[in-house]
């Protein structure tokens, strides 16, 4: 059977399992980061209306839910909102006439927002509701035509992981309830909106605009942009939008990426969505990727020339198993989303780009991953974090990621490659569509793995690495000629033995340039930090995961001859984890703090609403930012 019918016999079976998933979905009985009650009445579909105006910075129009109620006895429906302007609320179940609806909006709460309150005399299958998105909205980033690379249009786009849906539209904003979709959105003519959903590459710029998505989906995967947006093909199904003045070399980059389908395909089963196209945006997105389904979002940054940084689209690609398919169901549980996408993620640059690049990869991260556990609490260090009374944005650090696709390797190395892959695929087969706990997981784990395999590993290796601090002392970690070599270099360089020129670094790449930049000393002396500089020009350097790590250890050496191109740097990118870092780092000292709130009240109005809250919590915290 070739591709296509494939992936089309995969939807079908896909639809016919969505429709009974939330039998088999969680026992996580309330997801702490939403009111809603989906042990009571679930979301099943959503249609949306809505007008943008960009000089309101403002969304307008409607939202009609479709209703499955679960509680007989239940007579109240409560949705998630932030910020939004409800101004009428009425029952669409089939009479010629809809009735109003009684609803309160319960006082916000800084990290949840506010519940709306809806009462139901009947327990209405569709329900109505009119309202309008707040202008400083968490969820839209609205730019002004000189924030945007053309400088001609304006622009807008949502990030509605992880609880900022509720800021544009009104629904149960948890990943334990999944919906499909229609929008009709009403823009400007000339520009083009696009969503998660089915995007027509030749849609005219009409102003008018109408998507569906049939696969059921949580909210955080709900996604929208508006823009000055061009188009190139470059697949059987897949696209890459951007501006204009980007979309040629965004194309260029990431045309490898039906390879990418191709080969996740061979080992995890089907694409389940139809197509798999890429929205570049303007530098302020917070970051390197958001794995919408059918349009990842993604940073310009990984633009670097040479494909050196396209493993942020493998890992969003890859989260079209891990996360869209089988998802999280709370927040404490994104390791399930996180951890295997970047195992997944591995696995498509060994097979595209090679193992040494696929293993040097996970060493950078690795590193990272032992640096911030260096000095974060235990109780930061666990793959299931407690997030009682914190914001469900604060458990995407590093842990699940990096720890979490380290277990899977673990797990890999314990039982075989062969082994795993069929495991693995058997689980995204079986939870497809579903939102699971880790509780979920360890069950078919022992039921799939550890019982048809005995004596390979026990439970209390497996809650090592789910329940206790830090990495496991037989955590498997691959090799890298080219690092081991490099090691001796960097430490005669640091004692003085090498010259930076001596290093022989003009031909490294980028994967050995963030190892090499990582491993360093927090500080060099200014002959040591002058010398690398000189040789190597890398103040002002275009590739931002390169820049990031230079300016940090600038910051670090007191080299002041950076900080103008360092400057530039954090002023043209938004992305969190490049620019938030360093503002810590600044805040460190009195003079670097004065430097960091300049060059931040400056950035501020180009970058998103999570990355200012970011920023300013690391400006209040030096050292605590990652």
């Amino acid at each position: 059977m070739n591709t296509f019918a494939r992936t089309a016999v995969a939807g079908i079976l896909g639809l016919a399992i969505m429709t009974t998933a939330h039998a088999n979905a969680s026992t996580e009985s309330r997801d702490p980061h939403s009111y809603a009650q989906p042990d009571k009445v679930r979301v099943t579909a959503l249609d949306v209306d809505l007008t943008v105006s960009f000089d309101k910075h403002v969304l307008s129009g409607s939202a009609v839910l479709d209703l499955e109620w679960l509680d007989p006895a239940a007579r109240e429906l409560v949705l998630d909102t932030s910020g939004l302007k409800i101004e009428r609320v009425e029952d669409m179940s089939g009479q010629p006439k809809y009735p109003p609806l009684e609803f309160q909006v319960d006082k916000p709460d800084p990290i949840l927002g506010s519940a709306l309150r809806i009462k139901m005399p009947r327990q209405a299958k569709r329900v109505y509701i009119a309202y309008s998105t707040s202008p400083d909205a968490a969820g839209l980033q609205w730019l002004d035509p000189g924030q945007t690379a053309g400088k001609k249009h304006p622009f807008v786009y949502s990030q509605s992981e992880s609880i900022a849906g509720r800021s544009w539209i009104p629904l149960q904003d948890t990943p334990q309830v999944r919906f499909s979709y229609t929008a009709h959105i009403t823009t400007p003519k000339d520009l083009r909106a696009v969503m998660s959903a089915n995007n027509d590459a030749k849609h005219p710029l009409d102003g008018d605009f109408r998507f569906a998505m049939p696969q059921k989906i949580p909210s955080y995967l709900l996604a929208l942009a508006i823009g000055d947006i061009a188009v190139k093909e470059i697949g059987p199904r897949s696209a890459v939008y951007a501006e204009p003045e980007t979309v040629t070399a965004a194309a260029k980059e990431f045309d490898d990426i039906e390879k990418m389908i191709v080969t996740t395909e061979k080992l995890y089963g089907p694409y389940r969505w139809d197509r798999y196209d890429i929205l570049v945006l303007p530098p302020s997105f917070p970051f390197g990727g958001m794995e919408n389904p059918r349009l990842t979002f993604a940073t310009p940054t990984i633009i670097a020339g040479d494909k050196s940084l396209v493993s942020v689209i493998a890992h969003e690609l890859a989260h079209s198993w891990s996360g869209n398919l089988v998802t999280n169901a709370a927040w404490k549980h994104v390791w399930l989303n996180e951890g295997f996408t970047t195992y997944v993620q591995g696995r498509i640059v060994e097979a595209v780009y090679g193992k040494q690049q696929a293993d040097e990869e996970f060493l950078v991260a690795a590193n990272e991953l032992k640096k911030e556990f260096a000095t974060a609490k235990p109780a930061e260090q666990l793959l299931v974090p407690d997030l009682t009374g914190k914001d469900a944005d604060d458990s995407l650090s590093d842990v699940p990621y990096t720890k979490g696709s380290w277990f899977l390797q673990y797990l890999e190395g314990k039982f075989g490659r062969d082994t795993f892959d069929a495991f693995l695929r058997g689980y995204f087969d079986h939870f497809a569509f579903q939102s699971i706990t880790t509780d979920q997981f360890v069950a078919y784990l022992k039921a799939n793995l550890l019982d048809k395999h005995p004596g390979k590993l026990n439970m209390d290796e497996v809650n090592a690495w789910l329940h206790q601090p830090g990495i496991p002392a037989d955590a498997p970690l691959p090799s890298s000629a080219r690092f081991t070599v490099q090691n001796i270099e960097r430490s005669e360089f640091v004692v003085g033995k090498r010259s930076a020129k001596d290093l022989n670094a003009q031909t490294w790449s980028t994967q050995e340039w963030q190892y090499f930049l990582d491993q360093l000393p927090p500080k060099l002396s200014a002959e040591q930090i002058n010398a690398l500089d000189n040789a190597y020009h890398l103040t002002g350097t275009h590739n931002a995961e390169i820049a990031f790590r230079w300016y940090r250890l600038a910051i670090g050496s007191g080299y002041e001859a950076a900080y103008p191109a360092m400057r530039e740097h954090m002023l043209r990118i938004g992305r969190r984890i490049l620019v938030v870092p360093l503002y810590g780092e600044l805040a460190k000292t009195p003079k670097g703090k004065d430097l960091a709130e300049k060059i931040y009240a400056e950035a501020k109005p180009g970058y998103h609403p999570m990355t200012r809250a970011a920023v300013e919590k690391a400006l209040r915290e030096p050292g605590r930012q990652r």
